[in-house]
Parts: C-alpha cells; structure tokens; sequence
C-alpha cells in the first residue's frame, strides 16, 4: 500500500502533493489535511480529485484528532510539513496507530525560541517496539545536505574533519520584506543566537554577528551569516570525526535593517502582549501582516545555492570539496507554482517518502537522513527536479 497522509497546506505541502501526485506509481492515494481545510480543497481542485481522493480539517496540535484521522484513512505514512510545533503531537499519533511518519523541521516548543532533536529522539525506542519508523528533517538543509555529507564521507574521503553548510537564495521576490517560508518560524530561527561545533564543543555567537563574503556557484556573491541550524546536531553526532561544523545562510542589507527595526520595536518578541483586552504574540501579529511565502512564486527571479563544503583526509592526503545545488524560482513556478524555497523542501519529502514507501529506507526506529545509504537519493534528486553538482575546491572561508 503506498496511500499517504499529508498535514499542512502551506506553500511546502502545495509542492508535496503535487510532486506525489505525479508519481502514482510510487504515491497509490493522497489524502491531505490541515486546520483550515478550504486550503486542501484548493489544492485538491488544482491537482484532482483523482489524485487527491480526500481531504480534512484537523487541528494538528491534537494528537487524538489526529490519531482519529489516521484510522479514518488508513495511509501506510504520515507527511507532516505542519509547523515544526506539532511534530510531537503528530509523531504521538502515529505511535498510537503504528504508522509510518516523516517531517522536515525538528520539533520546537511554542513558548521558546529553540529547536534541538533531543524530543524526537527520545521516541526511538518506543517507534521501534512499536516497528515503526520516523525519517526526520527531509527537506533541504536539514535534509539533502544531510544526504549530501552522507555521500561525500562515502565517495570522496577516509574521514571528514569540516563542514560547512550554505544556504543562498539569490532570488528576488520584489517586496520591500518578506520570508521565504513560515515567517514566524524564519524569524525565530534568525534572530536566536548563533551556534556551531568545533573541538567537541559547542560554542556560540551573538545573533547575526559572524559574516563570510562567498561566491556562490549561479548566483554570485553574497553576504553570508553564521547560524545554528538543526541537522548540525545530527551530523556531529553521526559523524565522530568532525572537528568543526558550521551552518552559514545569505541575508540581503535591506532584509536586515528591516529585521533590526522589527526587532528593536518588539515585533519580533514571542511573549504575550495586553492589547484592546487580550493577549497576542508580538511574531504572530506580524506573521498575519508579511506577505504568505506562498505568493511570491509569481514574478520571483533568481536562482538558489544550498550545499556543504566537506574537508577531510583521501589516502592520506587532505582536500575539499563541495556538494550543491542551484534551483531557479521561476522554474519552479512554471512547474508546480512555487518559489524555489518550497520547491528545494518539498521534493526531497516527496522523495524521502518514496524512499521509505518502497523500503529502500525502512527501519523501525527514528533516524536522521544521514544515517541511510544515500545513493539512491541522489539519484532520485537528479530525477525529479534537484540536480547536483559535485567540485574538488579550495575552501572559501576565511576562518
């Protein structure tokens, strides 16, 4: 049976249903469910209902709603791309119903601007008693780069000793600003302090405070900014010999005025404010007035550069090399109606399932990307729309 259950219907599950929807040879039945569900009748409508054979409203904070949904339809795999505050109640369901599940952001609490995978974790052993699996963080960085440091390790190197992650969107949306995905949880990811693995250590920056100039690969130069970054976790973790770890992501200076603006006024702040007689978050207001990622597709020019610099030793001798890909908005949008940041999360869920529907991936358990051979994926990225490029280098960064 491959029937699969997606949650969300934001501009990332837009690109899911549609990539699934294009592969029935690996995707039989998609049902697709979220809180407002006029979006998945939209979506439906545009795909088919021959595609799309059902759609739900569902409140995914509720893990016996959900649970109540999944028996309801029966799918062999949840494909949560919700927001990353519901992974807990979704993986809880699935647990209950003994389904397969997916994701593509590790969980983080409402409350609390941090993210780390030691909650998920957590639910290893009870998934595989259960003889069930979660594959976590399948989108792109985490994801792909995780597959992309998986691969490097395997083809090109004895031992791996640094990496460096990339994340360029050299797009232009035109709007004076906007996030490229979840504005809530883009901004709470930016504006938290930096982090990265060097030594055996964690150590940390002040928010938006370490700057590397690269030339990326399609695109260009472009100012880049140290953040921490949740597959970090996960691949010093898998990959023992690593020395430093960073994760490094491309900010225009007009996009940061606004954010320091933003910020220095309270609009960033995720604690309650007393206004005309209730309580609101600051973020969440803000969220509701900023542009839906989803709409920019129309118009957005510009090309992508995500990938991993990876620095290790080859028969004894020490080199680097660096594994990306470049995504282009406007195709994107011409092909599924996305920009190129839904497009570059939302196929390699789309292929991660397929991955675990066809058992190439199948282990009950919890598991990370990187802890699966990755060849196949790799191909499968090249297939369905995220070629790969491969360059021995010289590393571009200065520290």
């Amino acid at each position: 049976m491959s029937r699969v259950l997606v949650i969300g219907a934001g501009g990332v599950a837009g690109v899911v249903v549609k990539k699934c929807a294009m592969l029935p040879e690996y995707f039989s039945e998609i049902h697709l469910a979220s809180r407002t569900v006029s979006k998945c009748e939209a979506l439906q409508q545009e795909v088919g209902k021959d595609r799309v054979v059902g759609v739900y409203q569902v409140d995914a904070d509720n893990a016996g709603e959900v649970a109540k949904l999944i028996r309801e339809v029966e799918p062999a795999l949840v494909i949560n791309v919700a927001l990353p505050y519901q992974d807990l109640p979704i993986m809880d369901a699935c647990l209950e119903t003994g389904v397969h599940y997916l994701d593509t952001a590790n969980y983080e609490p409402k409350d609390e601007a941090k993210f780390e995978y030691s909650w998920q974790w957590a639910y290893h052993e009870r998934f595989k008693e259960k003889g069930i699996m979660a594959l976590l963080g399948a989108g792109f960085d985490p994801g792909v780069t995780n597959v992309f440091t998986a691969y490097a390790a395997k083809h090109y190197f004895d031992e791996i000793h640094y990496l460096d992650i990339v994340d360029c969107n050299g797009g232009d949306h035109g709007q004076a600003f906007a996030t490229n995905f979840n504005p809530e949880i883009n901004i709470r990811e930016i504006t938290q302090r930096g982090k990265y693995w060097e030594n055996g250590e964690w150590l940390e920056t002040d928010p938006i405070s370490v700057r590397e100039d690269l030339d990326y690969p399609g695109v260009g130069v472009r100012a880049s900014y140290l953040l921490f970054h949740e597959e970090l976790e996960s691949l010093v973790k898998h990959f023992p010999s690593l020395k430093r770890a960073r994760f490094w992501m491309t900010f225009g200076d007009q996009y940061l005025t606004h954010l320091r603006v933003l910020e220095n006024v309270g609009m960033t702040s995720i604690e309650p404010v007393e206004f005309q007689g209730q309580k609101i978050v600051p973020l969440e207001f803000l969220k509701a007035v900023l542009p839906n990622p989803g709409s920019l597709a129309e118009g957005y020019t510009g090309r992508t550069c995500i990938g991993t610099y990876v620095t290790g030793i080859k028969d004894g001798e020490e080199k680097t090399i660096f594994i990306f890909n470049n995504c282009d908005h406007a195709a994107c949008n011409a092909e599924v109606g996305a920009q190129a940041v839904s497009y570059t999360t939302g196929v390699p869920a789309m292929i991660g399932a397929s991955m675990m529907l066809q058992e190439h991936w199948m282990k009950p358990g919890v598991w990370n990307m990187e802890q699966f051979d990755p060849d196949e994926f790799m191909e499968r990225l090249n297939k369905y729309g995220l070629p790969w490029q491969v360059v021995e280098c010289e590393s571009p960064f200065k520290r």
